[in-house]
């Protein structure tokens, strides 16, 4: 209670059943199980939604030689040692092969 319904009867201070309170709490507790499981329903299938939203607007280009493309920053310092204010990425670099999909050989703007 907050120290205003003590000088000040709320209808939730008059009415107050110490009995009826314990019991709806177990009631309460007896859903929580249900109530988990439903959210955890939702949460899946609003995932599902964004996922299909993002994959609808996502046009995959795959790349070829001569592309330019920025490299990931954390991937190349495996130490951890890059502060928070650092470039997430680092570039520009030049494809100069491709690999097989999704792994290519990069060269610099200046050909190194």
């Amino acid at each position: 209670m907050i120290p205003v319904e003590i000088r000040v009867h709320s209808p939730r201070v008059v009415h107050f059943n110490q009995a009826e309170n314990e019991e709806g709490l177990w009631a309460l507790l007896d859903l929580v199980e249900e109530l988990k499981d439903k959210v955890a329903i939702k949460v899946v299938a609003y995932q599902q939604r964004v996922s299909r939203y993002y994959n609808k607007m996502v046009n995959p280009r795959p790349l070829r030689k001569g592309d330019l493309v920025l490299k990931n920053a954390t991937i190349t310092d495996p130490t951890g040692t890059r502060g928070k204010l650092d470039p997430n990425s680092e570039g520009p670099y030049k494809v100069k092969k491709v690999l097989r999909p999704r792994t290519f050989k990069l060269e610099t703007m200046g050909g190194i």
